[in-house]
């Protein structure tokens, strides 16, 4: 039976929506917090010294509201000042894990196949971003097959030019121990992806600062959810995360805090407590 805070868009603070949600009620939650010192016009801006307390607090009720097999999966980069990488998300994995009780399962990389080009002093221009896999227990949902990818055409010629020798041996040539079955590729059309996830970053919903592109939390719903359960984002934006779990027939959940600058309805506005799905 579907909750009433379920199918739902929630307006406020998450930290304080949060804390109407039952315990170990939501299977996923995936979501891109506003960045230390970004869209202070839409969020405020936090700044990088105080941004661990603050999402850490919201997180203590991330982790009550998880269920023992949910997932959550965080979008976020740190930020350069003066010159310099800020630690503040590096601080943030390790106050997760450590102070709050998050598993830190896996990191994820996004490669930005079309990051903008730019020129900086010091650095190359940006192309990637960070999505750190966190779970409650050991025994979280993973449906990899959810997510298999093309092997490619690759694989044919590298085949073809091995010996059955160097198909069949699993020690590596360098005998360091580490080795795998190359005969493995044999046959195979569509294999697991690596963690590393080749995506454009645009996005449908241009009227948002920062919308998400639809593959993203599609890639995580597909692979830590199944039919019916419940996705959460405590930071909807543009509403991406919401209208792609309502797609996958997931139950969608969002909290925005600013109606204003998130996504644009039917009527060119939120509603509150508007059933999207």
């Amino acid at each position: 039976m579907t909750s009433q805070w379920q199918h739902q868009v929630h307006f406020g603070d998450c930290l304080e929506v949060m804390r109407e949600i039952p315990d170990n009620s939501v299977d996923l939650i995936v979501t891109s917090p506003p960045y230390a010192d970004a869209r202070k016009h839409t969020y405020g801006g936090i700044s990088a010294d105080k941004y661990v307390d603050w999402f850490c607090e919201r997180a203590v009720e991330m982790y009550r509201i998880l269920a023992p097999t949910g997932s959550f999966v965080l979008n976020i980069k740190e930020k350069a000042i003066d010159g310099e990488r800020h630690t503040y998300v590096l601080e943030l994995f390790l106050a997760l894990k450590r102070e709050v009780g998050f598993r830190w399962v896996e990191e994820y990389i996004w490669h930005k196949t079309t990051a903008m080009p730019g020129k900086w002093k010091y650095r190359f221009r940006d192309s990637w971003e960070r999505l750190p896999h966190f779970a409650k227990t050991p025994n979280m949902k993973m449906r990899q097959d959810a997510v298999k990818v093309p092997i490619g055409g690759w694989t044919d010629k590298r085949l073809n030019n091995m010996s059955s020798n160097d198909l069949s041996r699993q020690e590596s040539s360098t005998r360091s121990g580490v080795g795998r079955r190359i005969a493995n590729w044999q046959g195979k059309a569509m294999v697991y992806p690596t963690n590393v996830l080749h995506k454009s970053p645009v996005a449908h919903n241009t009227g948002h600062s920062a919308a998400f592109p639809e593959w993203l939390p599609e890639f995580f719903i597909k692979l830590f959810t199944d039919d019916g359960d419940v996705v959460l984002d405590p930071f909807l934006g543009s509403g991406t995360t919401y209208r792609v779990a309502a797609r996958l027939g997931r139950i969608p959940v969002g909290i925005e805090l600013n109606p204003v600058g998130g996504w644009i309805g039917h009527n060119g506005a939120y509603e509150r407590g508007w059933v999207f799905a």
